[in-house]
């Protein structure tokens, strides 16, 4: 156990590994009640010793349908809590750590920071790592502006969580030997995503350094209105909705979610964030921050895998079409999809869907990274390239991949997440070594190049560089992505 006296007061968390771990750190008030489907409220501070052993708890979501993992934490629609991983002794020495936030992913309906373990970076780093969670589904995405202006942002409050959590950041970490003055933000899929609604936040501006995009879509589309379709499941009249959801508790609203598949995700509100993430860099130039982007050679191996779909004809009409629309920001994807057919006569259904899922990570990756390159501070660019053995192979390098290599889970005791990859192949230990020492130096000084692997340029329009991760890391150019940017259209 250690203990350590904060700004908010004394708190007892756990040491693990010359690593500090204070847990279930409340950073808001509980969004429950009035505070419903509004913008989260930094909490109080605590009275005696807060006890940081615990876990804190998970928002509501349904059970996962596949790598069911134990996480630690109760669901509850009380659920802001973040977790600090700073090296044992940090408290007592001036403040100068880097630190890195996560953003976990889950499509927006699930996961936790829970499910993260920052104590290795935080050790092989000499830096702090905190872990966040934020309001999912229906009560931190959907939105409710069209029924009453007091709820305009309330389509982006899961990424107001995140900021709130990030003020937190800015006025504590001090007292855990982290520097407010350099945050790196860093998360993977819906986390990446939030990653890049942050950067087209302008109440966020300034409460970060450095941004790290994993397989992160980009906002660019306007939420939809679907509060006529909620008020018809619940047979009600759409004037009503308020005070219904109002009277529901936090589980009959997740069973509507689940029932109606109403959730909502990355968009731009026009109140939290206010524009797609490419104009934003723009905007704001060389006051913006250094950033990484990147996404894996087979996104959608994981998601093929987790349906329980088999007619894909079927599949691409519908979420296929709107995962297409997504890559083109928010374009009619037809044509988009007729030359994927085109191009690839042999491929199945199946592989098009795919397909279309390594697209929307692709575009969004290439697109923001171009745009930081262009406004000043730099872009860099990756692609996860090292296939997983499990499944005979047949995830080749599946979306979630590079998570494990982010963290270095590999060199962990016991892992705690997902890994794709054999932990006792030398090549996976070299490789989420080198990958996680580019991480950090870039948290640390904003440029990736560690020594680790090839140097790495800031992805320009006239080189169009690449990292590509694999068993043997390379620097790839214009080569890479031009085949489907000439699908895109973006040549």
């Amino acid at each position: 156990m250690t203990t350590i006296n904060t700004r908010l007061g004394a708190i007892q968390g756990i040491s693990n590994n010359d690593v500090d771990v204070f847990r279930g750190i409340r950073f808001a008030e509980p969004p429950t009640g009035t505070r419903r489907f509004r913008s989260p409220i930094a909490a109080e501070a605590w009275q005696g010793t807060f006890d940081a052993t615990g876990w804190g708890n998970r928002s509501l979501q349904a059970p996962p349908q596949q790598f069911d993992v134990p996480e630690q934490g109760e669901l509850s629609e009380d659920c802001l809590f973040l977790t600090v991983y700073t090296p044992a002794g940090s408290s007592t020495r001036e403040a100068t750590r880097p630190v890195l936030v996560w953003i976990h992913g889950g499509a927006f309906i699930m996961g936790s920071g829970n499910g993260y373990d920052g104590s290795v970076l935080a050790n092989q780093g000499d830096v702090v790592v905190v872990t966040v969670n934020y309001r999912l589904g229906m009560l931190g995405f959907f939105d409710l502006s069209a029924l009453d202006p007091s709820f305009a942002g309330s389509a982006s409050n899961g990424i107001r969580d995140q900021i709130l959590a990030l003020e937190w950041v800015r006025d504590n970490i001090a007292d855990y030997g982290g520097d407010a003055n350099n945050v790196t933000i860093f998360g993977e899929s819906a986390g990446g995503a939030a990653v890049n609604c942050i950067l087209a936040a302008p109440e966020a501006d300034n409460l970060y350094h450095r941004a790290i995009a994993h397989s992160g879509g980009t906002p660019s589309m306007p939420p939809l209105d679907r509060t006529n379709e909620l008020a018809a499941h619940l047979s009600i009249d759409a004037n009503d909705l308020v005070n219904v959801l109002a009277g529901m508790t936090g589980e009959e609203i997740l069973a509507v979610q689940m029932a109606t598949g109403l959730a909502g995700g990355s968009v731009i509100d026009g109140t939290v964030v206010t524009r797609a993430t490419p104009v934003a860099m723009a905007e704001r130039g060389t006051s913006g921050v250094p950033y990484i982007a990147g996404s894996n050679h087979d996104e959608g191996t994981l998601f093929t895998m987790m349906s329980q779909d088999t007619d894909y004809d079927k599949v691409i009409a519908s979420m296929g079409h709107n995962l297409a629309r997504s890559t083109l920001d928010g374009a009619d994807p037809t044509a988009y999809i007729n030359a994927l057919r085109s191009e690839y006569p042999d491929a199945t259904a199946k592989e098009i869907y795919e397909t279309i899922w390594v697209d929307m990570f692709r575009r969004a990756s290439i697109n923001n990274a171009e745009a930081a390159s262009a406004a000043g501070p730099g872009g860099w660019l990756y692609r996860f390239d090292l296939r997983s053995k499990l499944a005979g192979g047949a995830l080749g390098a599946t979306h979630a991949s590079e998570i494990a290599f982010t963290f270095n889970s590999y060199a962990a005791e016991e892992m705690q997440g997902i890994g794709f990859h054999d932990r006792r192949d030398p090549i996976v230990k070299q490789l989420a070594h080198d990958w996680s020492n580019t991480v950090l130096a870039f948290a640390k000084t904003g440029n990736p190049n560690s020594g680790d692997l090839p140097q790495w340029s800031r992805y320009e329009k006239s080189s169009r560089q690449s990292l590509v991760l694999d068993a043997e890391s390379r620097i790839a150019g214009t080569e890479l992505d031009q085949h489907h940017r000439d699908l895109w259209g973006d040549v």
